[in-house]
């Protein structure tokens, strides 16, 4: 199946307005607003965990996984994800989920802070994004080579 991110991030989003629940744009996709150029694979929503189960009936036709704890080298989150016409969606978990620091070698508290975006107008929405300055700071952390790319992109163009 192709993917169709236009479709997947109306339906998401939509979503997410029509039940009054705060999100952020986050991860890849904020990069790529940001002048990433690297291939999507999905599309990263923060939410507040409060916010699943009222959530999960909206979107239980779509769910690959979760909301279960998702756990990786870099990630300690809650996560549930979806898939849409093709595209990935992921929705964190924006209260308690940690990333793995290597340089200091620890684990680190990351939570959204909702009262800290920009606005974008995505395929026709407005909606909140993490900001620049902040989603590079978060991906100086992690420092996957897709982070660093995404940051090399970034401070590129607001330099």
């Amino acid at each position: 199946m192709i993917k169709n991110t236009e479709g997947a991030f109306k339906w998401i989003v939509g979503l997410l307005i029509q039940n009054n629940i705060p999100f952020q744009i986050s991860g890849g996709f904020a990069a790529r607003l940001y002048g990433s150029k690297r291939p999507l694979f999905d599309i990263d929503i923060d939410i507040d965990r409060k916010e699943f189960n009222k959530f999960l009936p909206l979107v239980k036709d779509h769910v690959l996984s979760g909301p279960t704890r998702y756990h990786s080298d870099s990630f300690d989150v809650e996560l549930l994800t979806l898939e849409y016409q093709g595209q990935r969606i992921d929705l964190s978990n924006s209260n308690n989920s940690k990333i793995f620091n290597p340089v200091k070698n620890e684990w680190q508290v990351c939570e959204t802070n909702y009262d800290i975006f920009t606005e974008h107008i995505i395929y026709g929405l407005t909606v909140p994004v993490i900001t620049w300055q902040e989603l590079v700071e978060y991906k100086g952390i992690i420092r996957r080579a897709t982070d660093i790319e995404d940051i090399a992109a970034i401070t590129k163009k607001f330099s």
